[in-house]
């Protein structure tokens, strides 16, 4: 049968030369079950060893961490030892000088796979056993003798060496890093002359790319680290290229093929909110709605992002763009992530709305049954105008009269899913595509705006209400709490608020919230016995959180302390400390979002770090750096996450930068963690890393969108690969795209 299976990408993994059955089913543990799959398998890493070393000159390496590789002819081969120490030692030499190769496992492989006068080429970490240098279990590739040593195929020993990563599976496999080497050679020796270059000449001269061809073999085995990085280029710029594209067609399928609704933009209601507020907009602020009016006055659909750090005024931008579309009889969707947020926009909104008579309606999902069926009919007939709430909103039951503006908030913690259901609704009750505004108070580097948001149109809020001072933020070691008390009374002396948040983590979530309680009581019996202390937490009945949140905002109470429940959504000038407990276990944007909790009057506010002893000194000495690569040489992940909590702690105490904090939290977390396990619609790339990546990004995108520009369904002869490879790799990554 193998002799008959057709040559194609497409062939399963057990017909390639070194597989097999049993083999194969390992393979497919990593999702590699074709040639393509194998092809497309790439190195993590290389080992350098583009330098071939004399035996005598072995001992002058004084770094033990770096692999070596040596060529000789095999002087002796001798069985040592005994059960269970046995051991194979094979004499290696050149004309410098002898080093043994020490093999503790299948030693009567070794035994018998060399004899004496091979000549081998090996490659390893160098050991020193009395006071003698020794190579254990080496890399190995035998050289013929009459061949010439400079051309030899060296797949182990010299030059730049694949890493591949290993499994279990493989393991048990007996699939070795040696053997899957092996058979990688023969997959890319075989096949990459069969594989086709998808990018037309154009792209890939005014890019200056490598062929596919070269880059597939460099990948795997380059001689030289510019070959490989030019085939690592080539290779990301691939993926970069194809998510782009299907940006682009989603990008033009919104905007040339969906018809949407023109807005009349002149709103009543708009104009009378923007006269009852006590303050005046912000030009940043003016700016987005203009941008965001100009969308909804378009007959094609709104998709916009909308970004603002904490504090910079979103809520006011989203409801003006909520009043247009009620003052033209739509109604209007406002998602949020989690019910307590949910809550704080709709108590936020209704004062705003104070005075205009509108139907705002809360729907939750925990709701009494008598409730919700009377919202699900005020929803049903229309009479509803906003309906604010969680994911209770894309329910089966619920159906909207007229649904014209969606307004989606931290949109990074729902799913692509979600977002087209909620639209979905929309299009069930209009018949045509509603507007879309995403926003986030997670300021995205610009990189990751380019591919997560790369279809939507960005507006960014970049400028704070102009009597806010910057807060200033301060870090106290848990021994230094008699300090901080202190501190805390001259603010409220002032006349002003304190707020003490203590962490609370999915795996300890017991633990923190009785620690949190335990503290309100110390501070109230205790510590501040003549204060007016205040306790919030996410387990209390919505109906006690309201009643303690109302007192703090009437200055009732002094000191409110809280789990991160009030991470998001509140306003209360009159607070202008956040004691931020345990500050070592938040991530570095939750630290920064409750830093914008404060900072909201005309008055200095602080937010206060309190950490262990140890990680304050260590900040203090300013001793922490955010290199991964020196990260690897940490004894265990402890040290590593210790290293990351001073580098967040470094990063809230040097700015007040929403892009930076976030840049750095990036890099911290990585893009998975950064947006949340339930973002989705990124896909997994081979190669291809948004933290490196920028300017590819970039490069790849401008080629992509332009593409689209001439050729919208990539009918043209030159793009016809293109179109094939796009449907089968990408076609499952998104919903609104019809390549027709």
């Amino acid at each position: 049968m193998k002799k008959n299976f057709i040559k194609d990408l497409q062939t399963p993994v057990q017909f390639i030369k070194g597989i097999g059955p049993k083999r194969a089913e390992a393979f497919s543990k990593k999702s590699i079950n074709t040639v393509y799959d194998l092809l497309y398998y790439f190195p993590f890493d290389y080992f350098d060893l583009t330098e071939v070393s004399k035996i005598s000159d072995l001992k002058k390496i004084s770094d033990l961490s770096k692999d070596v590789s040596i060529i000789g002819k095999v002087r002796s081969i001798d069985l040592t030892g005994r059960p269970p120490r046995r051991q194979c030692v094979i004499i290696l030499g050149d004309d410098s000088g002898v080093i043994p190769l020490i093999f503790f496992q299948n030693i009567n492989y070794f035994k018998t796979a060399y004899k004496v006068g091979d000549m081998l080429a090996v490659s390893g970490r160098l050991t020193y056993f009395m006071s003698k240098l020794q190579l254990v279990h080496p890399r190995i590739d035998r050289i013929d003798i009459s061949e010439d040593v400079s051309e030899a195929n060296l797949i182990n020993t010299k030059g730049l060496i694949p890493k591949y990563s290993m499994c279990e599976e493989f393991r048990n496999a007996r699939i070795t890093d040696t053997a899957l080497r092996k058979i990688m050679y023969n997959v890319v020796s075989e096949y990459v002359p069969i594989v086709e270059d998808f990018l037309p000449e154009y792209i890939i001269k005014e890019n200056s790319l490598l062929p596919l061809q070269d880059a597939l073999r460099k990948v795997h085995f380059p001689k030289t680290v510019v070959e490989k990085n030019s085939a690592r280029l080539r290779l990301k710029f691939d993926e970069w290229f194809l998510f782009q594209l299907m940006l682009a067609l989603r990008r033009r399928f919104m905007k040339v093929q969906l018809p949407g609704i023109s807005f009349n933009i002149k709103s009543r209601l708009a104009r009378q909110l923007v006269d009852s507020l006590p303050f005046k907009l912000t030009k940043a602020q003016i700016k987005v709605i203009k941008e965001i009016a100009e969308d909804m006055k378009s007959p094609k659909p709104m998709n916009r992002l909308l970004q603002g750090d904490v504090g910079s005024g979103k809520t006011i931008v989203a409801l003006i763009s909520m009043l247009i579309a009620v003052d033209n009889n739509y109604q209007v969707a406002f998602m949020a992530p989690t019910e307590i947020l949910a809550e704080q926009h709709y108590r936020t909104i209704m004062q705003f709305l104070n005075g205009l008579n509108l139907n705002v309606r809360l729907l939750l999902g925990g709701q009494k049954k008598s409730l919700k069926e009377n919202l699900l009919e005020e929803i049903k007939s229309g009479t509803a105008n906003i309906v604010i709430g969680t994911h209770a909103l894309i329910q089966e039951k619920i159906e909207f009269a007229n649904l014209g503006l969606v307004i989606i908030d931290e949109q990074h913690r729902f799913g692509v899913e979600q977002r087209a259901e909620l639209m979905k609704k929309a299009k069930e009750s209009i018949k045509i595509q509603p507007d879309v505004l995403v926003m986030t108070a997670t300021p995205i580097p610009r990189t990751l705006s380019l591919t997560v948001y790369g279809d939507l149109d960005v507006s960014v809020i970049d400028e704070l209400p102009k009597d806010r001072k910057p807060v200033r933020t301060l870090l106290y070691s848990e021994s230094e709490s008699d300090k901080l008390y202190n501190f805390i009374r001259e603010i409220i002396q002032k006349g002003q608020q304190v707020y003490i948040i203590y962490p609370l983590i999915e795996e300890s979530e017991k633990m923190d919230l009785k620690a949190a309680v335990e503290s309100y009581e110390r501070f109230k019996k205790e510590i501040f016995p003549d204060l007016s202390i205040g306790l919030i937490h996410g387990r209390m009945p919505a109906e006690e959180r309201d009643q303690v949140m109302k007192a703090f905002k009437e200055n009732k109470i002094n000191i409110l302390v809280s789990t991160t429940v009030i991470e998001v959504g509140i306003d209360i000038p009159n607070a202008t400390m956040m004691v931020i407990e345990h500050a070592e276990r938040f991530g570095l944007s939750q630290l920064h979002q409750l830093r914008g909790r404060v900072g909201r009057g005309s008055e200095q506010s602080y937010c206060v770090l309190v950490a262990p002893n140890w990680l304050v000194s260590k900040v203090r000495r300013k001793n922490s750096r955010l290199d991964f690569a020196y990260a690897r040489n940490f004894n265990n992940n402890n040290e590593l996450e210790e290293q990351k909590a001073t580098i967040r702690i470094q990063a809230m105490l040097s700015s007040n930068d929403g892009f930076k904090i976030s840049e750095i939290d990036l890099k911290l977390r990585g893009p998975g963690d950064f947006f949340g396990t339930r973002q989705s619609g990124m896909p997994e790339f081979n190669i291809a890393n948004v933290l490196e990546d920028g300017n590819l990004i970039t490069l790849a995108r401008k080629s992509a969108f332009k593409l689209v520009e001439t050729d919208p369904q990539l009918r043209k002869d030159e793009h016809r690969l293109i179109r094939k490879i796009f449907l089968e790799r990408m076609k499952d990554k998104f919903d609104l795209i019809q390549v027709g």
